[in-house]
C-alpha cells in the first residue's frame, strides 16, 4: 500500500470526514497538523500547487486534493487502485 500524508488542523470537519474514510479502509495515514506551525502550513501549500484549505491530502507522493477529491475519487472506484499502488 502507498505511504499517504494529510495536512489536516484539528477542528476541520472535512479533515476528520476524510480521515474517517481513509480508516474505514484500513489505510495507515501520516497526519501532518498545520494549525500552529506555519512552515509546515506554508509547505502543505507548496506540495498543494497553492491549496490553501485543509485537508490536502497526498497519495505515494502524489496530491489528490482535499476531502471532496478524495470521496469523489473513492464514489467513482478510483480510490482503492490508487492506495494499493
Amino acid at each position: 500500500m502507498k505511504t499517504v500524508e494529510i495536512y489536516t488542523t484539528p477542528t476541520c470537519p472535512y479533515c476528520h470526514a476524510a480521515k474517517r474514510l481513509l480508516a474505514s479502509k484500513g489505510v495507515a495515514f501520516k497526519e501532518i497538523d498545520v494549525s500552529r506551525d506555519y512552515a509546515l502550513r506554508e509547505a502543505m501549500i507548496a506540495r498543494a500547487h497553492g491549496s490553501r484549505t485543509v485537508p490536502q491530502i497526498f497519495i505515494g507522493g502524489v496530491h489528490v486534493g482535499g476531502s471532496d477529491d478524495i470521496h469523489d475519487l473513492d464514489d467513482e472506484g478510483r480510490l482503492d487502485p490508487m492506495l494499493a499502488g
